[in-house]
Parts: structure tokens; sequence; C-alpha cells
């Protein structure tokens, strides 16, 4: 098969194993069943766990900390609500929607519903890792996969955050999970997928993640429109403290979402461990180094949102770059998020309150693409095969343009249904108000 070598560190990433290409090492596998690895299964555990980590408290905090006082509880209301609203629709729908197969015609696009509300799903059911014969208990992937589907619309929150009504983040995620989340993870994360089939990279998450949720992000905060007294009036974080703490959670957690997207033990999920500290460390660098320069002074969040930047331009290369392109597409990712978030948002004027699109989106744009030149085994990569950069990023570029274009035209539709049936935006006095009082009837702080 044409892309095979290049689809094998994707397989590894999903643990679908050779198996899904190949008859006869299918048949192979089916005499042999493989055998559920305590080890894989024990680090894929502790992995799920940290994406939960880095979703609940760590983005509820990082966001919360950067709104003002009066909508610090509707954030991490938000978050929360759609960690668990997404959870029941995964178990629900969309692990079977995402991982099993959509058959003739659609396959390419959406799964089926063969394992609708976890049907087959059992304690003995397993999902095959790299290595032939080895696998992980599917609970544990399904559950792992789950918490992607969670964290992917609550980045989104942070977009319009300060004006939206709670109902309409509640119905808007159920949409746009069901409608854009589950097919680009279908296309590019499952053997039939069609970005999948074309010899796409991503690792962890670039363009099911992080284009998907900027862009989202940015649409909504477009369709919704400015904060009142955006431009005008002081809209400071209420607390850098518990951004960073949120930052730090960030971090951490990421090491599951990175090293866990390998699926095992091994030497892949340490490369994109060690990638998950460097990256994401140069970025905090260069982002302050450019603030520095640019405002004279270095400051808190400039550091922490480089770094986040950085985690999300890795996300898609990080069991496949070396450690020292990890630092350049760090540094490029740190860089260009800055300009992103302080020139090109002025410039353009509109109100991405929380920067989910000059971090994520444009982060991870600069990482899918970036993956095509890391991965390369000339440059201290971990592509396989005969590896061709140009054709390799040229294959990314096509993969982003789907997934900004799906999620784009997407995400209008899904907003203006929103509208029409419960309406977007809080009205002017709930605003000045506060949504922690008018949607939710409480306080964060009392004094």
């Amino acid at each position: 098969m044409k892309f095979r070598p290049l689809l094998v560190p994707a397989l590894a990433a999903l643990g679908l194993g050779l198996t899904a290409l190949d008859p006869a090492l299918a048949q192979d596998a089916a005499a042999a069943a493989p055998t559920v690895n305590k080890g894989d299964t024990s680090w894929m555990l502790v992995s799920t766990i940290l994406v939960i980590l880095m979703t609940i408290p760590g983005l509820a905090l990082f966001y919360g900390g950067l709104v003002r006082t009066k909508n610090m509880l509707s954030v991490l209301m938000q978050v929360f609500a759609v960690f668990s609203l997404v959870s029941i629709l995964w178990a629900f729908y969309g692990y079977s929607l995402a991982f099993t197969s959509g058959g003739e015609g659609i396959g390419a696009f959406i799964g089926g519903f063969s394992k609708a509300f976890l049907a087959g799903v059992t304690t003995d059911s397993t999902a095959d890792t790299f290595t032939k014969g080895v696998a992980i208990p599917e609970f544990t992937f399904a559950a792992f996969q789950l918490t992607f589907a969670c964290i992917t619309p609550a980045l989104i929150v942070g977009a319009f955050a300060e004006r939206i009504k709670f109902s309409a983040v509640m119905l808007f995620t159920g949409l746009w999970l069901t409608f854009v989340y589950l097919p680009i993870a279908h296309m590019v994360w499952f053997s039939e997928g069609y970005l999948f089939g074309l010899g796409a990279l991503d690792f962890a998450g670039g363009t099911v993640v992080h284009i998907n949720s900027g862009v989202a992000g940015l649409v909504g905060a477009l369709l919704i429109g400015k904060r009142i007294g955006y431009g005008r009036d002081l809209l400071a974080p209420h607390s850098l403290t518990l951004t960073f703490v949120g930052a730090c959670l960030l971090w951490v957690g990421w090491f599951g979402f990175n090293a866990g997207s390998n699926l095992e033990a091994t030497g892949g999920a340490a490369l994109a461990l060690i990638n998950t500290i460097l990256a994401p460390a140069a970025a905090g660098l260069a982002w302050m180094t450019v603030e520095a320069l640019g405002k004279g002074k270095a400051s808190l969040l400039g550091i922490a949102s480089g770094a986040v930047a950085g985690l999300v331009a890795i996300t898609p290369a990080a069991g496949l770059s070396g450690p020292m392109g990890s630092i350049v597409l760090g540094l490029v990712a740190g860089a260009a998020c800055y300009f992103a978030v302080t020139g090109v948002k002025n410039a353009l004027g509109y109100d991405d309150a929380l920067d989910v699109f000059g971090i994520h989106g444009v982060g991870g744009i600069i990482g899918a693409i970036g993956t095509g030149v890391v991965a390369a085994p000339s440059l201290g990569g971990y592509g396989v095969g005969e590896y061709s950069i140009g054709g390799q990023v040229w294959t990314q570029i096509i993969a982003v343009v789907v997934t900004l274009a799906w999620t784009g035209i997407g995400s209008v539709v899904l907003y203006k249904i929103t509208d029409m049936i419960v309406g977007l935006r809080v009205t002017q006095d709930q605003e000045r108000e506060g949504l922690d009082l008018a949607d939710h009837g409480e306080r964060a702080y009392n004094y």
C-alpha cells in the first residue's frame, strides 16, 4: 500500500495495528489472540487520569483565572458540565461513530453504530497496540479517547467566555461533538478514515483537538460578538495565580495526552514525554523573550501562554519528532502565537476572550504542518519508509485545510441552530451583572 509506511506511527497512536491494512497479518492475529499487557494497561489508565486532570481542574482553573471575578464560576461550570455531557454522549454513540466501520460510501468520514451504548465492549475485548500480539483492554482505550472528546469542546468555551448562555453552551456542545468532532476524529484516527488513508500524521490531536477547537472558538467569538466594553474598559484577568496553577496542571496532564497516545509503555512513550517537556519550555521562553523585547517586560501570563502554545504545537508530532526538532517547533510556535494573540487579534478586532484561536488554532496549524518536517529521519525524526519531507508536508496541509473547512462551516451552522433554539447571548443586564449570578445564582467570592 502506497502510504503504509507513513501510517505506522498513526496506527501506533491509535492502537489499531497493521492488521487493519494487511489481510495476511489479520489472519495471523486471528490465529493468535492478543495478550493484554499489564504494564501498558497500567500506563494507559494513568494517562487517562492525567488527561482528566488537565481538563478538570487544569483547564477550568486556567480559564477561570483569566476572566473577571463575576464570571469565574460560570467558566468552571461550563468546563465541568461539558466534560460530563460529552462523557455520556461518548458512551451512547461517540465511541462507536469515531472508531468503528461506517460502511460503504460513508466509512471514510464517519463510523457506524455497531458499538453504540458500548455494545460488545467487555472486560475481555481488547484494542491492539503497536506490538503485534499485544493489547490493552478496550474499556481502557475507549476511556482514554473519551478524555480527548471531552477536552476539545471544553477548550472552545474560552473564546466566548463572559457573554454566552449556559443553555447555549450545552446545546452547542452536543451538536458540535456529533457533527464536527466525531467525523474529524474518524477521518484522522480510524483506519478507514479519509485523512488516515492519505497518510496524514497526527500523533495526539493537532487537527482533531486543537485546530478543531480553535476554529470553532473563533467562529463563536465572531458570531456572538464582543463583550460589553471590549476595547474600552479594562477586562483584566482576576487571578493570574489561579491561571498559573491551571497552566501547571495542564502541562502535567499533557504527559498523559501525548505520551499516552503511544498506547504502550515503551521508548515511543518516553520520546513523546521528553518532547512534551522540551517544546513547551522552548515556546514559553520564546514568548517571554519576544514579549520582553516588544513591551520591555516579561509577564507570567506570557510565559504560561507560550508554554501552552508549545504543548499544542508538539501534540501532533510528540511521538514522531526528535528532541531537537521539538525544541525548534516550540520556538516557532511560541513566537508565532504571541504575534497572533497580540497583533493579529488586535488588528482584526475580534474578541476571542481567552485566545483559543490564537493559541490552539494557530499553534495547532503550526504543529500539524511542522510535523511533516520534524518527523523526517534525516532531521532526527521517526517517520518511517521512504520519507519525503515535501510530500508529507503537502499531506499535512491537506489535513489542515480539510479540518479548517469542516469545523469552520460546521460550526457556523451549529451556532446558528443553537441561536434559533435557545439564543446564544445573555442580555446586557445579565452580562453586566456577571454570569455567576445570572446563570447560576452563586458568587465565586463572598466579600
